[in-house]
């Protein structure tokens, strides 16, 4: 018996050897070792989703923050707000020499190596006193926000949610508030309930409430009609439920943005209203109360009002880049 073998790509001949009849017998190719084969873009990519669950939240943390490493000038401002809540912390790290200490011989000298800012009609340290009077000013800044944070997210939130006839009556409270200047409000609420730094920061902060109820307001009406939420809500998902876990974490971006924003503001008012006499009283060291004193003394030592208020600018000009940055990052 002769065989006759005849091989192509996927076909061999062979003489089956009865009457010369020629069968086509399918050979299979041997199986190829698939993995070998796989780019290494795709294996390196098929290893990042394996990445546990921990280094991919540090991940999506270090895509969020590298843009804001890419600006020099939003570097700059965080370096100085962080210096500023330093001294509001701990300003005898900082500052050697005691606030209210006197020293008659020493009064009204320029800035010098000693004392870098000068010294008032005292003979007091003005850079101990303006490092200290951050303590004052930076927590009624703190609280102010957080007055305004409590009682504009609850107006927005629950005007948003509920909607209806709720929504227009808070509405109409908050179009109210926002007819009315936020100084001159805060005023008005400074005289009703007196002075200090605690009355005025509460002032202040009510007088920036309108603001955070309306930006909550628009979030919260804005994620309640994404699919993602109306999913939710036909999954079972109780409204309380579905506002805790899926509407407030996605609204927050904004009023973040608009809490560091006024947060400067409250700053700059807590010190307009200590200017005017209705903030902490001498010797209190408060940024306001520093310029309000340097009055007397603007052509004999201009410093006293100057430093102070450049210190003050600076501070409230750095929270507006930092939140315009984020806001612009958010888009």
């Amino acid at each position: 018996m002769t065989t006759q073998i005849r091989s192509d790509a996927l076909m061999d001949t062979r003489s089956a050897g009865f009457g010369g009849v020629v069968a086509r017998v399918p050979v299979r190719e041997p199986a190829r070792d698939v993995t070998r084969e796989v780019p290494r873009e795709v294996a390196k990519e098929a290893l990042v989703d394996q990445e546990p669950i921990g280094l991919g939240r540090l991940g999506r943390l270090a895509d969020a923050i590298e843009p804001l490493l890419r600006r020099p000038g939003f570097l700059l401002a965080t370096t100085f707000i962080a210096c500023v809540l330093i001294a509001a912390a701990a300003p005898w790290l900082i500052a050697s020499f005691d606030p209210y200490a006197t020293s008659p011989a020493d009064k009204l000298l320029t800035p010098n190596g000693t004392h870098w800012f000068g010294t008032d009609e005292l003979g007091r340290d003005l850079y101990t006193r303006v490092i200290y009077g951050a303590s004052l000013s930076v927590r009624a800044g703190f609280l102010a926000v957080g007055i305004a944070l409590a009682g504009g997210l609850s107006l927005g939130v629950l005007s948003g949610f509920v909607g209806g006839r709720t929504d227009a009556a808070i509405m109409r409270f908050v179009d109210v508030l926002l007819a009315l200047p936020g100084f001159l409000l805060s005023l008005a609420v400074v005289t009703a309930i007196g002075f200090g730094t605690i009355p005025v920061a509460i002032a202040v902060g009510i007088g920036i409430i309108p603001g955070f109820a309306r930006t909550t307001r628009a979030e919260v009406l804005r994620i309640k009609t994404l699919p993602y939420v109306e999913a939710a809500r036909l999954g079972g998902a109780r409204w309380g439920r579905t506002l805790l876990t899926h509407i407030l974490p996605n609204a927050w971006g904004p009023v973040a943005v608009l809490a560091t924003l006024d947060f400067g503001a409250a700053i700059l008012a807590t010190a307009g209203l200590s200017f005017l006499g209705f903030g902490a009283a001498p010797p209190a060291a408060e940024w306001g109360t520093l310029i309000a004193n340097g009055r007397r003394f603007l052509v004999t030592a201009p410093w006293l009002s100057l430093i102070p208020g450049l210190f003050v600018m600076v501070v409230v000009f750095s929270l507006n880049h930092i939140s315009r940055t984020f806001e612009e990052v958010q888009r």
